[in-house]
Formats: structure tokens, sequence, C-alpha cells
């Protein structure tokens, strides 16, 4: 497994997979909205009041405050799929360099899914070999609440048969003294945070699950991976390549909501790899002949399954993924201006096929899925 990575490597390939997961850098909105008129918001957060942030949160602060300065929010109908980094071109890369893909105003499952295949399909392509995804549930502020109380009752109780350094650590955070005790494999009976999941958050993580393997996404459940602060709820994750985690990510409402006019649901996650801090060209992006505009459940698991295909064969294609509104996907497809639309719905989706229009001439013909990259690359 490589340590370093070439800067201009990992650009480009956070931009092929930010376009064909419906992802849009950060630095592209920011560009959209200059010399719009602002609107008054709230000022910066200076001080994240009532929440503890570990680095990964810090990051994503970071990223939010970003697209608060900018301008950038998600509205009721368009949730907001980014992807950030803090590589810039034309300067030396940073030697810790971070590639962070975001979900903001969607509070279904296909986000934290889609965010997942995402920093999955960058590690595979960094590492050359395929990552292992662990997920675990944190769950709501209830399920947090009940669970901190249940490893007290825990740590209480078993303190004379524990490591001193964790029952001290428990006063503290005992989040982090159950990942402590953990990773020791000094017990094996500590509390799951699924073991006491609300009923919405059983669902949700349920859904998830549904999504992963609907999407044929390998993944481990992963009862030891802990989310510590109070930035984190809900979905947790990791990215392992080569017995190393190279990407971590969840769902962060509450700190979300700090930085936009209202409260939005939000989930991400970051990839952190070191860099050979050479100077950055500017990359060289492709124009999509392509846009895909799926609707529905059966047509989102077969979009998140062929981007990989798509991405492989290089077919010059750009989807948004996690956009529900067919009437939001084609106003989105509209401002790239592709030659031609291939639209998936239910209908297509169950039978195996797709619709390809030519925009220029609205003429369509139907294509079937299987070997549905190589066929486009002759229109292509």
């Amino acid at each position: 497994m490589r340590d370093v990575i070439p800067g201009d490597e990992l650009l480009r390939k956070a931009h092929s997979v930010g376009q064909y997961y419906g992802f849009t850098p950060l630095s592209v909105l920011a560009s959209d909205t200059r010399g719009e008129k602002k609107t008054r918001q709230r000022p910066l957060p200076e001080v994240l009041s009532g929440l503890t942030l570990d680095p990964i949160a810090e990051t994503v602060a970071g990223f939010l405050k970003q697209c608060k300065s900018a301008s950038i929010a998600p509205s009721a109908k368009l949730p907001l799929f980014i992807w950030h980094t803090n590589i810039a071109p034309g300067r030396p890369a940073p030697k810790r360099a971070v590639i962070q893909f975001h979900a903001i105003g969607s509070d279904r499952a296909i986000a934290d899914a889609v965010v997942i295949r995402a920093l999955s399909a960058l590690a595979r392509d960094l590492y050359h070999e395929d990552p292992v995804v662990r997920v675990n549930s944190m769950g709501d502020k209830e399920t947090r609440a009940r669970y901190a109380r249940e490893l007290g009752n825990f740590f209480r109780k078993r303190a004379a048969l524990l490591p001193e350094d964790c029952v001290t650590c428990a006063k503290r955070d005992a989040i982090e003294a159950a990942e402590l005790v953990l990773k020791r494999a000094a017990a094996s009976d500590v509390p799951s945070p699924t073991d006491y999941l609300s009923d919405a958050s059983r669902k949700r993580f349920e859904d998830l699950l549904e999504y992963l393997e609907e999407t044929e996404t390998p993944y481990e459940l992963a009862r030891e991976l802990l989310a510590r602060g109070s930035a984190w709820h809900e979905t947790c994750f990791e990215i392992m390549a080569g017995e190393k985690r190279v990407a971590w990510g969840s769902r962060y409402g509450e700190l979300a909501r700090l930085f936009f006019p209202s409260a939005h649901p939000a989930v991400g996650g970051a990839l952190m790899v070191a860099t050979d801090g050479a100077k950055m060209p500017k990359p060289s992006l492709q124009r999509p002949r392509f846009s895909f505009v799926h609707i529905g459940d059966e047509a989102k698991h077969a979009s998140i399954r062929l981007a990989e295909e798509f991405r492989k064969a290089r077919v010059p294609l750009a989807q948004d993924i996690g956009v529900e509104s067919l009437t939001e996907q084609l106003h989105l497809a509209e401002r790239r201006n592709p030659p031609y639309l291939v639209i998936m719905g239910r209908k297509e989706a169950l039978e195996g096929s797709v619709i390809l229009r030519n925009r220029a001439t609205q003429d369509e013909s139907v294509l079937p899925v299987d070997g549905l990259a190589d066929r486009l690359k002759t229109y292509a």
C-alpha cells in the first residue's frame, strides 16, 4: 500500500469520482455565487459552543465556514452534494491532503450510501486494492444519552476488572474509554450503541444497510466503531485499505445547524493522505456528453451500481444520484448542456434498460443496461 500519493493524481481522481457520483466541487459552487446579491445571515460562529470537536469535525467545520462565507446552502427541493479539498491548482500540494464528500439537505439513507460509495471508489483508485467499508450507528440524541448511561454503569460495575487508565478515562469520556477497552480487547461485553437505538434511528440504519446491499456495496458491521464528540450522530463509517483507516465519516446535523439559516440534515466523510508536495497543474476536465437522470429507488440503486462501470470505461457522463426530483435533475442537466440524456425510471430499471435522448433532435432509443457503457462510447 502506498504511503505517499502524488497530488496531481489525487486531484484528478477526486474530480473523476465527484463527477460520476454527483458531487460538485465547492470551488465551482462558490464561483457561481460570486456577484450575486448576498442574503443576510448569522455571523460565523467564533466558538462552536456546546459541541466537542475531534480533528475530523474541525475539518468539517472549516468546510462549512467556507460554504457559509460563499452563501452556499441547500434548498427545500435541492440538496447539496459537494466535494472539497485543500489542494489548490497552481500551488504546491499540502503534505497532508484532505478530500471531503458531503451531502447536505437530504435526510434519506441514499445520501449516506452515496458518500460512502464515493469515498470507497476514491480509496480503491488511490491504493489499488478493494477497500473495506465498516459501519455502525450511534443513533440520535436520545440514543446517545441512553448509551452514555449504560457505559457509565458498565465502567462502575467492572472497574475492578478493567485497566486503570480505561476507568479513569471513563470519568472524562465514557465513549473514548469504551473505544480504548475494545481496542485492547480488555472486555468482550462492552455495550454496543445499536442495542439502544430509538425506533427512528434503527429504521434509518436499516435503510442504509438496505441501500448498501441493493447497490452491491460490500460492508462490515463494526460494533466497536464509535463516534466521539457531540458533533456526530446516527450513521458512522470508516474505510480501511491495507488494514489502515484512510477515511472516516458520519452524520453531523447539529454541527451543520450552526452554519446555515435553517436546520439541514447533513452527512459527510473525509479521506486524508500524504502527498509529494509538488506544484499542482490545473486539471483538464472533460465536458460530459451524457447526463444520467433517474427517478425511483430501483433506478437510484442502478445508478449507483453503474457509476463505476461508466467511470472505468471513461464515458464522459455526469449524474446527480442524490437528487430525488426528476425536475431538478433535468434542470442540472440543462446547465451542463450535454448532447444526450440517459433516462431511467422505475419501468426501465425493472426491465434493465435506459432511454437515450438526443437533445438536439429529441430522438429517443432504448438501450439495454448490460454493456451500456460500451454502447454509449459509440456516441461519444
